[in-house]
């Protein structure tokens, strides 16, 4: 059976929202496993044990989240080689742009030798006051549908081995 890991990072809840759409739009694919992980508890263990990646984080100050970059950080070395030519996909939450946060996750890939399926989703917030950015987020039907069509287009393509 594939393993498709979703490893998550939420201050305030959209990026949690995100991955657990994803999850749900890949969890119907017969023959793939979801396993969603926040980025605390996840490691170089959990990258090796699946075969594909959705990231889901917060862009914080034009980059990733903290939590997401001490995930990577410190799996990074240990599965380096180990992961060359598997597929994965970025979610972003952010108040502007989030390209900081998703080219700052492409470039790590890129050295892990993964393979983008997909031009990151980016989420905007708009939230700019410390008010907004720091309450709880609240996601449309629209952008957490493209999250759960992401999660679905990885879990099929994992299934028929197009990945």
């Amino acid at each position: 059976m594939k393993q498709l890991l979703i490893v998550w990072h939420s201050r305030t809840g959209a990026a949690q929202a995100m991955a657990q759409a994803a999850a749900l739009g890949a969890g119907d694919e017969a023959g793939v496993a979801v396993r969603l992980v926040k980025a605390e508890s996840a490691g170089p263990e959990d990258l090796l044990a699946a075969d594909g990646y959705i990231f889901a984080a917060p862009e914080n100050l034009a980059a990733l989240s903290g939590e997401m970059k001490a995930f990577l950080d410190r799996s990074y070395y240990p599965v380096l080689e180990r992961l060359n030519g598997r597929p994965y996909a970025a979610l972003i939450a952010a108040g502007s742009d989030g390209t900081g946060a998703a080219r700052q996750l492409a470039r790590i890939a890129t050295g892990w030798r993964l393979r983008a399926i997909a031009e990151p989703i980016v989420v905007c917030t708009h939230a700019q006051s410390p008010e907004a950015i720091l309450g709880q987020k609240h996601l449309s039907d629209a952008e957490l549908r493209a999250c759960a069509e992401l999660g679905a287009a990885m879990a099929a393509g994992l299934a028929m081995g197009v990945f």
